[in-house]
């Protein structure tokens, strides 16, 4: 395990997720003081959105306007050119839990996973499914039978989609249909299946990944923040573990791959993802490392 220099980039926020690196810049949200935040040239992370329902995912439409998804209200919002921030898309009926990550492809279409289930009230675990949400900001379900859909990406040649399943022990993708739609879910990552299991505390003790954000790289590795475990780690499509950073006694809960060369790692840490120990305090960072191969050039 490599225990190497991290860089403090933001501290003394809450619980930061969804890192971005668009525009040269990196953005990312903290869900409890419920902010979009930019970084600006000197270091400062600026408040760019406020987002009443608890902000995660983040992506861009091609014209460049931010869709961010507003978590507690099932909603992606959309941010005008003129600041007004508005519903891009409804996605209640959809989800079983808390809206949560998004990936926007370069042609507007975003995909966002949920929870599936009242994790933060400690309801039993359930599977859920993947919503696609159209530049029109009409919705569709296009995946199921996942385990809580976390971080996404999607391949450079916008093909593939690849998923986190945080309590599902593993890494899934699917291929993009010229619809948008998705076809079958495959592996491109398993330690081992965890069945149907209700139990969270087991889930969370039979698996050997807690994968939440998730960065795709130039050679078609993703890095993953494995959460609990305190650490990020390079993965091979079929499981290979490349590397691994140790972040203890921080857990990392979203990955980003950006900087001017692309091979700035950032991670978001906190010591965990208890929400009302989380909203109680101010121990969520930002950090980041030097990397060897640079990010996709997807979103």
């Amino acid at each position: 395990m490599s225990k190497r220099e991290l860089h403090v980039v933001v501290d003394s926020l809450h619980y930061l997720e969804g890192p971005r690196w668009y525009k040269n810049a990196l953005w990312f949200v903290d869900f409890y003081t419920e902010g979009v935040y930019r970084v600006n040239n000197d270091g400062v992370a600026e408040k760019m959105v406020h987002i009443e329902n608890q902000p995660s995912g983040l992506g861009w439409l091609p014209d460049g306007r931010m869709l961010v998804v507003s978590m507690k209200d099932r909603k992606v919002m959309r941010l005008e050119d003129n600041g007004e921030l508005v519903v891009h898309a409804d996605i209640w009926e959809h989800c079983g839990g808390h809206a949560n990550d998004m990936v926007v492809a370069p042609n507007g279409n975003a995909y966002v996973g949920n929870f599936g289930f009242d994790l933060m009230g400690g309801a039993d675990h359930e599977n859920t499914g993947l919503v696609l949400v159209r530049p029109d900001g009409s919705s569709q379900v296009v995946a199921e039978g996942l385990s809580f859909p976390n971080g996404m990406v999607i391949s450079a040649n916008q093909k593939t989609l690849i998923v986190n399943e945080l309590f599902g022990n593993r890494i899934s993708q699917f291929d993009i249909l010229d619809d948008g739609t998705l076809g079958k879910r495959r592996d491109f990552a398993s330690f081992g299946a965890l069945g149907d299991e209700p139990n969270l505390g087991l889930r969370i003790e039979n698996a050997k990944i807690l994968p939440d954000g998730l960065a795709l790289d130039s050679e078609g590795a993703v890095w993953i923040a494995d959460t609990l475990n305190q650490r990020a780690l390079r993965i091979k499509e079929g499981g290979e573990i490349l590397e691994t950073i140790d972040t203890a006694p921080d857990g990392i809960f979203a990955v980003a791959l950006g900087g001017i060369d692309g091979k700035t790692l950032f991670m978001c840490a906190a010591p965990d993802w208890d929400e009302a120990s989380r909203k109680a305090e101010t121990k969520g960072r930002m950090l980041a490392t030097e990397v060897k191969v640079g990010h996709a050039g997807t979103p």
